[in-house]
């Protein structure tokens, strides 16, 4: 075992010594580079394009002993403490929500929406969904339902696009309808909020969605699109969490207008947020990919500045360093970061009964890590607890209306794309 985790040591160190040649995109990959003549490196990215010139490398970073120290326990197969059954294939899928019913919304990266049912396997494409450029990280994003989608049939999504030669994330919102032939649409699709600036490039878009507690508001993430300093401009959306209306609107109150920031400001100096939840008790929380090392969990609270790119646990790609979080610095420091990286995507607060030891849990998705990642709460306080290999990169995590674990594959670096249901081991 000791040997086992010397390797797996000497890998993680290679990985983070390296950085990707190419700003595009796919997030949380590893890759070899061979280039004039050089000897091959080892390259964690999230940046990097679909080539067939660069050979995939998946590599499965398990936490030994300094990991172990701090509760993060990585499983091996045989020690999974769930059963994993393969429920349908999908095409590089994004996001997932589960309908009244049971039935699924599913969003795939070249910017189909799929409505999936469990039961019988039975796909249904939903028409009405804009044009996606779903180049580098670009996708059909996240999927949410209304809080009173009972009533309104409403349906929350977020998606790349290009306007006018530059790119950026958009928050759109559709009324649910099948007619009768089973035909499936998004009825009155409007875009409800862009993010300001849209910028050049393929990548951090973030956009993920959830809806706070009382249903009143709407939380959205935007990613700093690979440019560093937005998320410290107070007149940008970007590197921000914002808090929206339902409507799309920036909300009455935000903590941060009186001083300048754009209304719709929440909390800023993030970096690639693509993960957030609310616990039972009302609080926020936040999974974003740092930059070589320091992939984080943060607490959000409003007004609060969370560094990036002035603090972080990790490096810039090219070598330079960046200040670590300490205490005094100004800046909310994470609760949990990871560094060698796990390279996050998707995150879920777990208040299920089939699972009854990891209540209360947070459950996020590992990309380049090929792994679930559990992340146990204590109040405001979090730590790692739970790391299992999953043989693929796992973009998204959810719950079921029983209780059980729904995953998807991302369709990368040799994923499958499958959606996968855990339950517990019998």
């Amino acid at each position: 075992m000791r040997n086992i985790c010397n390797i797996i040591r000497a890998r993680s160190f290679y990985t983070q010594l390296s950085r990707p040649v190419r700003p595009e995109l796919v997030e949380g990959s590893f890759f070899l580079e061979k280039k004039g003549g050089a000897s091959i490196r080892l390259a964690r990215t999230e940046d990097r394009m679909r080539n067939p010139l660069i050979t995939a490398l998946p590599l499965i970073l398990i936490a030994c002993s300094a990991d172990n120290a701090t509760g993060q326990n990585a499983a091996d197969a045989t020690a999974r403490p769930f059963k994993s059954s393969t429920i349908a294939d999908f095409d590089s899928p994004w996001a997932m929500t589960f309908l009244p019913d049971g039935r699924t919304l599913v969003t795939e990266k070249a910017g189909e929406m799929i409505l999936f049912d469990p039961k019988n396997g039975t796909k249904i494409p939903v028409a009405g969904i804009p044009a996606v450029d779903s180049a580098g990280q670009g996708a059909l994003m996240d999927v949410v339902l209304s809080p009173s989608f009972a009533q309104d049939k409403a349906v929350y999504f977020s998606f790349s696009e290009s306007r006018d030669g530059v790119k950026g994330v958009a928050l759109a919102k559709g009324s649910f309808a099948q007619a009768s032939d089973g035909t499936t649409k998004l009825d009155g699709v409007q875009v409800i909020f862009r993010a300001s600036p849209y910028v050049e490039g393929n990548g951090h878009y973030s956009g993920r969605i959830a809806f706070s507690p009382d249903g009143k508001y709407l939380f959205f993430t935007n990613g700093e699109r690979q440019k560093f300093d937005p998320a410290q401009d107070p007149k940008a959306t970007l590197g921000k969490v914002l808090r929206l209306n339902l409507d799309g609107t920036p909300a009455a109150g935000n903590p941060l207008a009186a001083q300048g920031f754009h209304p719709a400001v929440w909390s800023y100096g993030h970096r690639n947020l693509l993960g957030i939840a609310f616990d039972k008790d009302g609080r926020l929380w936040e999974q974003e990919m740092g930059p070589k090392g320091g992939d984080e969990v943060n607490l959000i609270k409003p007004g609060l500045n969370y560094g990036y790119p002035k603090v972080s646990n990790g490096s810039h790609y090219d070598g330079r360093a960046i200040p670590d979080h300490a205490p005094g610095d100004g800046f909310e420091a994470p609760k949990v970061s990871w560094n060698p990286v796990i390279s996050p995507g998707g995150l879920l607060y777990y208040s299920g009964d089939l699972f009854p030891a990891w209540k209360d849990s947070l459950f996020i998705g590992g990309l380049s890590s090929k792994a679930l990642v559990r992340v146990k709460l204590d109040g405001d306080k979090a730590s790692k607890a739970d790391q299992w290999d999953m043989d693929a990169r796992i973009r998204e995590v959810e719950q079921g209306p029983d209780g059980a674990l729904w995953v998807l594959e991302d369709g990368d670096d040799g994923s499958q794309g499958r959606l996968l249901k855990l339950t517990p081991a019998e």
